[in-house]
């Protein structure tokens, strides 16, 4: 029987506005939102948890991008930790990088609404 880290994603995702997502281009690296300035590390969200943490944190919000970041590349600096309703969050205690960014692209859904996560080319 495999431990709960086996069967923890490798991806993790974070929204980011116009600018911020202007500033991991630019510069390479993102130190986080003001929200993640002030608790001390970026949040983000798996697949499962991403269409709840738009909805919840970014609703009305346009020009928004999704980045698929790859967890393994930031090794011990991400941590599982309880978030919202007590589930387990990636929450990642260095500045986000762009060369560890999967893939990523403006927010779209799907005809059902769900959120269409982005797609390396």
């Amino acid at each position: 029987m495999s431990d709960n880290q086996d069967s923890k994603p490798l991806t993790a995702y974070k929204v980011l506005t116009a600018e911020q997502m202007a500033t991991l281009e630019r510069d390479g690296s993102f130190a986080g939102a003001p929200v993640d300035v002030a608790d001390g590390y970026i949040h983000l969200s798996t697949a499962d948890q991403l269409a709840e943490t738009i909805d919840r944190h970014f609703a009305g919000q346009n020009d928004l991008h999704i980045v698929a970041v790859d967890l393994a590349a930031h090794g011990d600096k991400v941590r599982w930790e309880p978030s919202r309703g007590g589930q387990l969050f990636p929450h990642l205690y260095a500045p986000m990088l762009l060369e560890t960014a999967i893939a990523y692209s403006p927010l779209a859904r799907h005809d059902d609404g769900s959120i269409r996560l982005p797609i390396a080319g």
